[in-house]
């Protein structure tokens, strides 16, 4: 039996029909609302943050880095300058692959591979989006041009000028000044982001790093209209930053000069001072470098070269050389046994070539091994006789001696604006105690009331320990800006108390005796004094590398070079009215005054005498009635 036959209900069709139209228009009314509520949020609420975006994507802030302050010498020299520049930019964001950018750099350029891996190293310390970082300086003109006919190959490159710090005087200053360099990682924490914004480079050593706040300035910006490729349009705000400040020194270029003539080539370090201020005249450690090379990126074969030289280039002697000072701490000791009222001027101690402590039979020697005989302490200072001041220690005591000295800058940083000075070693009881776990012995008193043992200084230390006895206690620290921003610099240090003796003929009593070294018939340094037209104040030393057996004499052909004593000199002129201070420091010289003493006088000449060889005018007057005439 066929299947019955449906017939259609037309008022069904309906019904459904009418509820699918209801329901796509309530859907439809649902999602106009929907889309209008939308529309609403974004361009009503959110409104200021999407107009701020698009904004964004037309209008770019740019830093503007400030001009860095300018470094002079105290007669106006620049020492360090700022050069105009041609340096090559690379903005990852407009580069896309900017790694096969750089290979199209290298192969346009034709720059060793080994380029690479500082150029990547450099874009990588990048800051901030779509800031141009620089990748080489001082491009040629055939590299620019190079770059510029093959623009379409380096999208986000471009040839930018910019400033780039120069240092006219090359090495005489390295170590005084400094340099800049790259900012890296770690100075990147430190910096501030905002100010240091459009700046790549920050003070490293010397005045550059310790002024780098003022000599780095106030960074500007602009802001500027784009089109969709990133480039300007027009610019439509600047801010103008604000350049460093200018640096003038204490520093002198002609004595510098000087000093380094005088050093002749040899290894070592010079330091001159006006005890009356504190201002460095001269600071030279030799040899030297020329820190050009770091301001844009030193290569790592050069910086090797450096780095591993014996000579060691790149150590500051001046203020990290440590060193004992052998017999030039003698007038300070001198001073110390006076007003500890242990000695006195006149007395008298019997050298026989050598000293022994009661009840022991080691024999500390004298420099002179037949004795001098009975001496006093203007024969001792003036002969260095170290039996004299073997017997000193020996009364004064390792306490006395360790206050004294530390009254006279030793074991301390005596410098107000330099960051890589060291402090030293001036040894105390408790300083062996914690150190080495072991008692003071008397011997070591012994030997270092000559400067020798434990005992090690700079010389700038020593520079300043002649500037106090120049001036008779007066604290004046060192310290070599003249003034920052035409004000002079005031720095947050706490300047040691002068030292007052308890009877001020002490000074004039030992001040004497340094006389005598270089004017007196028996002076170590006499040929030196013999010919000066003014009067000097020194004391000569020489300070043992490595250690002699009893009994056995000083061979210098049986010694290393290097292995050899360092010769050292102190000294001040005219003694009269010191004008300056003068301590050098020859590596290995041997003779404080055959080596360090005639270096010490070309220094001072170059300072007190004129052109034509003549005592300058303002210092005639300080020159006593008595003529100017005098090994250790």
């Amino acid at each position: 039996m066929p299947p019955p036959i449906r017939l259609k209900d037309h008022e069904r069709d309906t019904r459904l029909i009418r509820s699918r139209v209801l329901f796509a228009g309530l859907a439809l009314i649902v999602l106009t609302l929907s889309l209008m509520a939308r529309m609403y949020y974004l361009q009503v609420i959110q409104f200021e943050h999407h107009s701020t975006l698009a904004e964004n994507n037309r209008i770019h802030v740019q830093s503007l880095p400030p001009t860095r302050g300018m470094i002079y010498d105290r007669n106006g020299l620049v020492i360090a300058d700022n050069r105009a520049s041609f340096s090559l930019t690379l903005t990852r964001e407009r580069a896309g692959d900017w790694e096969q950018v750089l290979s199209s750099i290298i192969e346009i350029l034709e720059l060793e591979p080994e380029s690479r891996e500082l150029f990547e190293k450099r874009i990588r310390q990048g800051r901030r989006p779509f800031e141009p970082v620089p990748v080489m300086f001082e491009l040629s003109e055939e590299q620019i041009a190079r770059i510029a006919v093959n623009q379409f190959r380096l999208p986000g490159v471009e040839v930018a000028a910019s400033l780039v710090r120069y240092y006219p005087q090359k090495e005489h200053f390295a170590h005084s000044v400094g340099y800049v360099g790259r900012i890296n990682e770690v100075e990147l924490k430190r910096l501030d982001p905002v100010n240091y914004s459009g700046t790549h480079h920050v003070g490293k050593t010397g005045i550059e790093r310790f002024y780098e706040e003022q000599l780095h300035g106030q960074v500007g910006y602009e802001e500027v209209e784009t089109n969709a490729r990133g480039r300007v349009l027009r610019v439509l705000n600047r801010v103008e930053p604000v350049s460093g400040q200018d640096i003038y020194l204490t520093l002198d270029n002609k004595l510098q000069e000087a000093a380094e003539i005088a050093l002749d080539g040899r290894r070592g370090a010079i330091v001159a001072l006006d005890p009356n201020t504190g201002e460095v005249l001269a600071m030279v450690s030799q040899p030297s470098f020329d820190p050009n090379p770091f301001v844009t990126g030193i290569s790592f074969k050069a910086y090797g070269l450096l780095r591993d030289s014996p000579d060691q280039p790149l150590f500051n002697r001046v203020l990290r050389g440590l060193y004992p000072p052998g017999s030039t701490i003698k007038p300070m000791m001198a001073v110390a046994g006076l007003d500890a009222d242990v000695i006195t001027p006149s007395s008298r101690v019997f050298d026989p070539g050598f000293y022994k402590l009661p009840n022991h039979q080691h024999r500390y020697r004298n420099w002179n091994r037949y004795g001098d005989g009975w001496v006093a302490l203007d024969v001792a200072l003036a002969r260095s006789n170290d039996t004299y001041f073997y017997d000193l220690a020996h009364k004064l005591g390792v306490d006395r001696i360790h206050e004294y000295m530390t009254r006279f800058g030793f074991g301390q940083r005596v410098a107000l604006d330099m960051f890589e000075e060291t402090a030293g070693l001036m040894p105390s009881r408790d300083w062996k105690r914690n150190r080495y776990r072991q008692p003071w012995y008397p011997g070591e008193t012994l030997i270092l009331g000559i400067g020798q043992g434990y005992m090690q200084a700079t010389p700038l230390q020593l520079a300043q320990s002649a500037a106090l006895m120049a001036s008779k206690g007066r604290w004046l620290s060192p310290h070599l800006a003249r003034s920052v921003g035409g004000v002079q610099p005031i720095v947050n240090a706490q300047m040691p108390d002068d030292i007052i003796l308890r009877d001020p003929n002490t000074w004039r009593a030992v001040q004497q005796g340094m006389e005598d070294v270089l004017h007196g018939s028996r002076g170590t340094a006499r040929k030196v004094g013999d010919s000066a037209l003014y009067r000097i104040a020194g004391k000569s030393g020489t300070a043992q590398v490595v250690a002699i057996k009893q009994g056995e004499r000083y061979n210098r052909d049986k010694v290393q070079e290097r292995h050899r004593d360092h010769a050292l000199f102190i000294a001040y002129a005219p003694a009269e009215k010191p004008a300056i201070t003068v301590a050098v420091m020859v590596e290995n010289g041997e003779s404080g005054s055959g080596v360090a003493a005639p270096v010490a006088k070309q220094v001072l000449d170059a300072w007190l005498l004129n052109e034509e060889g003549e005592l300058k005018s303002q210092y005639e007057t300080t020159q006593s009635a008595s003529g100017a005439g005098g090994q250790r």
